[in-house]
């Protein structure tokens, strides 16, 4: 099934006007290159049309999160009810008393009783890395594997964050992007000597007729767009 929009001008009509539903689509990049604030956004503007969303933030607090989307526009107060936010202290609470669970089920769990109470129908997690960090997984690939396949079970679509090194070709640390149903990545592109353009691309979107061309990501008045590149001047 279609119908998961970004709301991302220009974009949905390059993923086929809309993700599958109930995809796990990998959201990659440089720092910098603002793939929290996407993902957050795609939630975001969700959530205002009643799809109710989670955002799992494992590097910053509540407050933190709210504060940051408040200065892009992004109003809490519009989508309050409809976008929650799990951070790492909401997860770290009586930990102690789970002690022989991992990270990643201690997350899972929360999820779970999230999805229970809460229906949700889109969730986030960033990031990849801070995860696999706090989990300190024994068999990264397996355990990585098998948390794919949950998510898919769960019924959610999910947008999990993955940071990339400057110098890298892969789009994850443990191979991720072999078990996502999308990769979407999004970088920075010198132009010239002194100018940065972020571009963003869809790399995969499975069963989907997607562009597998780069584009100019455009953000101005708590909107994000995108345009054909631009070139440089010569």
């Amino acid at each position: 099934m279609k119908g998961i929009k970004t709301y991302v001008e220009g974009f949905d009509k390059i993923v086929d006007e809309g993700m599958p539903a109930g995809s796990v689509i990998l959201i990659t990049g440089t720092s910098g290159s603002m793939k929290s604030s996407f993902a957050y956004y795609i939630l975001y503007k969700n959530a205002l049309k009643g799809k109710k969303g989670v955002y799992v933030a494992l590097q910053q607090n509540e407050k933190n999160i709210n504060q940051q989307m408040e200065n892009f526009g992004w109003k809490t107060e519009n989508v309050k009810g409809d976008l929650y936010i799990l951070d790492r202290y909401k997860l770290q609470e009586g930990i102690e008393m789970l002690y022989k669970k991992t990270f990643m089920d201690i997350l899972l769990e929360h999820l779970l009783l999230l999805k229970q109470d809460f229906n949700y129908e889109l969730v986030a997690v960033d990031c990849l890395s801070a995860m696999e960090t706090i989990s300190e997984p024994r068999k990264p690939r397996v355990e990585m594997f098998k948390f794919f396949e949950w998510l898919r079970k769960l019924g959610t679509t999910s947008f999990l964050i993955s940071e990339m090194s400057q110098d890298s070709k892969a789009y994850s640390r443990y191979d991720e992007e072999s078990l996502a149903d999308g990769i979407i990545h999004l970088k920075m592109e010198q132009i010239g000597d002194v100018k940065i353009q972020r571009r963003i691309r869809c790399v995969k979107m499975r069963t989907s007729k997607h562009s597998p061309d780069w584009y100019t990501l455009l953000f101005g008045d708590g909107k994000f767009r995108v345009a054909e590149v631009i070139s440089e001047a010569r």
